[in-house]
Formats: structure tokens, sequence, C-alpha cells
């Protein structure tokens, strides 16, 4: 009677783990099945997936007799192929990755269902023609060019250099060769670069913010800054006795390493550093972008002086650098989230700064091309902007663009990155950006 009591417990036990195990599966099913029928390895749903468009309905990928197919002009399909990403899921913040559930038509109740619904298919923010007009104008360069609408947050053009056809992906490329040194890597997403000169934005928010009457100081540039154990920074020129404004404006790396060595400290530098956005990475539905940096915790004043004019550890994420633009864009220190998809206005915001500081951010950008750069670099545009020249230890100078139109028929930023392009961000980033923006001018401006 004992021995078939003990029996019995076992069987009860063995029962119940049993039913244990099936409560878990049922549960885990609910949690993960969307993820699992998801994934890229799964390759009937990357064959049945739903059509995905550019803002103005041309169709960039669909399945056409159960494969992808991608739009028929070359320079669309290499333009937009970060954006929209790629069928196998490499390019992990393209739009076949980021939705891949949506364009799939997963649900928990009918499982897979018919992909050839509407419901299934998703317009973009992106404009493929610009796109392309952005990628010819990257010409050989590797880099990246970003345009982000500041006033909805819909990101018009990621492109970014090296990339490839995906209707003729080349049969032997792979990550570690030169010519597609992480080709897979959206590099307006998901890079970050040393940013040079651009970084005196965030230097000059710093001294409005911590230096009394920095606005009413003057500056003189010998052509170098020295600190007070001799230690020297070179200056791009030099420019003799300059103002706030107009050291801004000739990006004189005098004044502004004078600035973070003399007038501010390390502590404020990384207070306003992470107000606008450093060490949190920006989100697009739902993806992390790369994170930018700056961290001066442990740096000495000549490190401080290096930090004011761009340089030192300090590393931004292109993208990012878009949205602190918006912020001041805007004149509220707020901008919109940015979002690849098309009409999406309930992504949130970010805010970087207090409305006073964008204000007077907007106008020395401004400043920057009125008074320096000129509006015949920009004609039409109504540009503000700052160009970098970051010096990078693996060969020629990064070249940047980082501006924003003040046209309200184009409310766009555009953040322009040549790696390695050597020369300046003024000769060679500007001439990029206007090519770009001149386009965008001719589909949106009125």
């Amino acid at each position: 009677m004992n021995r078939l009591f003990n029996r019995s417990k076992w069987l009860y036990a063995i029962a119940g783990i049993f039913i244990l195990g099936l409560v878990v599966l049922f549960f885990t099913m609910l949690i993960q099945a969307k993820t699992w029928v998801s994934q890229p390895y799964n390759k009937h749903m990357i064959t049945s997936s739903g059509t995905i468009y550019d803002r103005n309905g041309e169709t960039l990928v669909s399945t056409v007799n159960g494969k992808r197919t991608y739009h028929s002009d070359p320079d669309i399909r290499m333009a937009t192929l970060h954006a929209v990403g790629d069928a196998e899921g490499f390019i992990s913040t393209g739009a076949q990755t980021i939705f891949r559930s949506q364009l799939t038509g997963y649900n928990l109740l009918n499982g897979l269902y018919d992909t050839g619904n509407k419901k299934n298919d998703l317009k973009l923010s992106i404009d493929a023609k610009l796109s392309a007009t952005a990628y010819k104008a990257l010409g050989k360069n590797r880099g990246c060019i970003g345009i982000y609408n500041y006033k909805t947050g819909e990101i018009l053009c990621a492109v970014s250099t090296p990339t490839y056809d995906p209707a003729n992906k080349p049969k032997k490329m792979d990550d570690k060769s030169d010519e597609y040194k992480a080709v897979y890597m959206n590099r307006f997403f998901s890079g970050t670069y040393t940013p040079g000169s651009t970084f005196k934005i965030i230097t000059s928010a710093c001294a409005l913010e911590n230096v009394s009457n920095i606005e009413g100081m003057t500056f003189t540039c010998p052509g170098y800054f020295t600190t007070r154990s001799g230690s020297r920074v070179k200056c791009n020129g030099v420019h003799g006795t300059v103002t706030f404004k107009q050291g801004l404006n000739r990006s004189c790396n005098t004044q502004f390493a004078a600035i973070a060595c003399n007038l501010l400290n390390n502590k404020q530098m990384m207070a306003t550093a992470k107000e606008f956005g450093f060490g949190t990475p920006v989100e697009i539905d739902g993806v992390k972008c790369a994170t930018s940096t700056f961290n001066l915790e442990k740096a000495y004043n000549i490190d401080r002086a290096w930090a004011g004019i761009g340089q030192f550890t300090t590393m931004v994420n292109p993208c990012h650098e878009a949205t602190v633009l918006g912020a001041i864009a805007n004149r509220t220190g707020v901008t919109p989230k940015p979002t690849l998809l098309l009409g999406n206005r309930t992504n949130g915001s970010l805010s970087y700064c207090n409305s006073g500081i964008a204000r007077k951010l907007d106008e020395l950008l401004r400043s920057n091309v009125t008074d320096y750069y000129r509006d015949s670099r920009f004609p039409n545009l109504q540009m503000c902007g700052k160009t970098g020249t970051a010096q990078v230890s693996n060969g020629k100078p990064h070249t940047w663009f980082a501006g924003y139109s003040q046209r309200t028929d184009m409310p766009f930023c555009i953040v322009v990155v040549l790696e390695n392009s050597g020369g300046y961000g003024l000769t060679n980033a500007i001439p990029v950006a206007n090519q770009v923006m001149q386009a965008a001018l001719s589909t949106y401006g009125k």
C-alpha cells in the first residue's frame, strides 16, 4: 500500500511538472512568438513581407513571385539601402528589420495572415529621389548625409556610404574588405565621429549658461592658445581681436580653447553636454542610435581646451547632432523624436535646453552664414549652421556641416559627414550640403 502511495506521489509530481511546463511554454509563446517568427532566418517571412514605399509613393521594395524586389533605379536602391534595410537583416536599423512583424502581418490569434493586404505595407518618411541626390553628392567619400524635419521628426534622408546594390549584391562582399568596410552600418544612425568645430555649438551653450556677459567679451587670437602651464592649442588662423560672435563665425580655436580652459570647468561642460543629450542614445522607432560621448572626469586644463574645440575624446552621432540642431531651430530647446514612418506624430519629443539659450544659438548660427560663410553659398535657403574639421589619428581630417533652413516651407536640418576627406568643412562639406538642400528646395519650396 505504501509502495502504491509513493508511486502515486511521483506520478502527481511528474504531472505537475508537465502542466507547469505547458504554462511556461504558453506564456513564453505569448510574449516571444512575434519575435521568433520575425527572425531573418525565417525565409517564408522574408519573402512574404509587405511593400515599403517612400513618402511620395515610390515603391522601394516589394514581394514579386516570392522574391523581395527593389526599386528599378540603381541609384535609389543604393541611396535608400540603409534606411530600407536588407531582407537578411544584416542592416539592423533598416525598416525591413525594425518593422518586420508589421510587414509580415503576424498576430498571435491568426499567425501569419495574407500579406497581400495593404495593412502590411509601410510608407516611410524617406524621400527616394532626394536620397539619390545625397548619394551622388557624397561621390567617392565615405560618410553620411541625413535630413531631419524639425517640426515633424520625420527623416527624409539617411544615406550612408559605402553602400551596395541590394538587387545585385556583390558575391564576394564581406565586411572586412576595404571597399565595403562597415557596409551594413548606417553611419547616420550607428556611427560616431570626432565632431571638430561643430562642437563649438555646445561650448557656446555652456558659455551662455555659465559666463556672465560672454556676448560682450572680446578675445585676442595670435594664432594659438597657451595654457598657464605652457601647453598650446593651434588655431586655424590669426584672427586678432574678436567678439564672442565673431569668434564663432570664424571658428576661432583660440577663443573657444580659452573659454573652455579659463572660463569654464569640467563639471559645467559635462553638465551642458548631458543636457544636450550626450550619454543618452537617440531612439528611432524604438531602435537606439549610437551614443554621443563627452567625458572630462579626469581631464586637465589642456584637455578641456581641446574638448572645447571638439577634439579630445568627444564623439558625436550624426542623428543626435540633427536633433540638437532641431531644438535650436525651433527656438524652444525642444524637438520631435526622429522617425522613419510618414505621419508619425505620436513619437514624443527631446528637450535639450531652455528657449532663451535656443534663441541665442539660433541667432549665432544664422550669423555664421550671413557674416562669414555667406548666403551666396546657400541661395534662397536662409541657412544656419556650423562647419567642422575634425583631426583624427587614422588619416586625413573628417569634414562636417551641421545646419538647418529657417524657411517655414522647409524646416529641415541637414548633417553632412565626409570621412577622412581632408580639406575643411567650409570647402568640402558646405558644397555637398547646399547641393542636397537645393534639391529639397526644388521639391518642397513654395
